[in-house]
């Protein structure tokens, strides 16, 4: 017999779960405990245990996520038309969300399965079975609907993809999105320099410029007291970076680098850039087992160019990965260009979305295309061929 159960709490979880989570860090106890005492205002986890003759066989991570027009579209700068198609596409989107997996992180982070035990097609059955429970739950506590669901990043090569059936029954459409921005570590760059004699001349000359306006930058890793002490200042660093973003769906808890800190401990890395020990700017890293993850940063803007900060940021999270032997960093969507100049490489990603309301899901489509929209950018190619 195959059923599931849900679980709002990382304490009511089966003895089990970490065994199963497949070495992915993300789907762990200390992860998932770290985000649920710091997520963001409008996020609430749930978890899903798939079980069959009472073993657990898969699990799911799911986040109930309350968007509303202030912390979707933060950008106050918009023409008088601009604002009024984000006012009619907050009237379609906002309220409550279900995202299957991490919508704080880029990657396939959400759903996990023994396919030696479960078939696919059972266990999203199972899946399906839990999200119609939620959105029950969710009407009766709340008096609340749910409006929208997604599967959220998904490779091309995922598995997934083969389930056309299940999204088609569900009335799910498939999307893709920016891609996720990954880089290989070569096993010949023993050390950082060997990586950057691998570029070209027009890019280690770039590298050169960047460390040279960099130089009066002191760059140290924060223990978890100076954390502490510091966090105000990082949250206002974040939150700088944070709102300008085209579309947001929550804002950082203020104490969530801490949190993190406290339960992943050294798998959580945090890096602070001071000019005259003030706090400018600051990096984070999860380290998931041969993956490297960045995670949020945040800087002065008015010390951002004259020293380059972020290509600065992109290089130290490169020398981090390479001398601590990961297989590869990803450095997650956005700013695609930039971060191809140090080596990273676009892996398309798609999501699965629907809304619940017939005419809205008609619509997503082209509210997707604006919420989403194609952008255009150059990849570079800064190593010798």
């Amino acid at each position: 017999m195959i059923d599931y159960k849900l679980y709002y709490s990382v304490n009511d979880l089966p003895n089990s779960w970490d065994a199963l989570a497949n070495n992915d860090l993300f789907l762990k106890r200390p992860f998932l405990k770290a985000l649920e005492h710091s997520c963001p205002k409008n996020i609430r986890p749930i978890y899903v245990g798939v079980f069959k003759d009472e073993t657990l066989v898969g699990i799911v991570i799911i986040q109930r996520v309350e968007m509303y027009l202030k912390d979707i579209f933060r950008n106050n700068n918009d023409t008088f038309l601009t604002r009024k198609c984000k006012q009619l596409i907050s009237n379609i989107v906002k309220g409550n969300a279900l995202i299957i997996g991490n919508i704080m992180h880029t990657g396939e982070h959400g759903l996990y399965y023994n396919k030696e035990v479960i078939s696919y097609q059972d266990y999203l059955q199972q899946l399906s079975f839990a999200v119609d429970s939620i959105k029950s739950n969710i009407k009766l506590k709340h008096n609340k609907k749910v409006r929208l669901i997604a599967f959220k990043d998904y490779f091309e090569e995922d598995a997934i993809h083969e389930n056309t059936a299940f999204f088609i029954k569900e009335k799910v459409y498939k999307r893709q999105v920016q891609p996720n921005m990954v880089f290989n570590v070569l096993e010949s760059w023993e050390t950082f320099e060997d990586y950057i004699s691998d570029f070209t001349k027009k890019y280690r000359d770039r590298y050169k410029s960047a460390r040279k306006k960099g130089k009066q930058i002191v760059k140290r890793e924060l223990d978890i007291e100076t954390i502490g002490v510091l966090q105000d200042e990082m949250f206002q660093l974040y939150k700088s970076v944070s709102d300008n973003a085209r579309v947001n769906s929550f804002i950082l808890n203020e104490n969530h680098f801490k949190t993190l800190k406290e339960e992943l401990k050294g798998n959580f890395r945090v890096f602070g850039y001071f000019l005259d020990e003030e706090l400018v700017g600051f990096f984070t890293l999860i380290l998931n087992n041969k993956s490297l993850e960045t995670y949020f940063l945040g800087y002065n803007k008015k010390f951002h160019r004259k020293h380059q900060m972020y290509l600065n940021m992109l290089f130290d999270m490169a020398q981090f990965g390479i001398e601590n032997k990961f297989s590869k960093i990803v450095y997650a969507r956005t700013a695609m260009e930039i971060k191809s100049s140090v080596g990273a490489k676009p892996k398309i990603m798609h999501i699965y979305i629907k809304h619940t309301n017939f005419i809205a899901n008609t619509m997503l489509k082209l509210i997707f295309k604006f919420l989403n929209p194609e952008t255009k950018w150059e990849e570079r190619h800064p190593f010798k061929t």
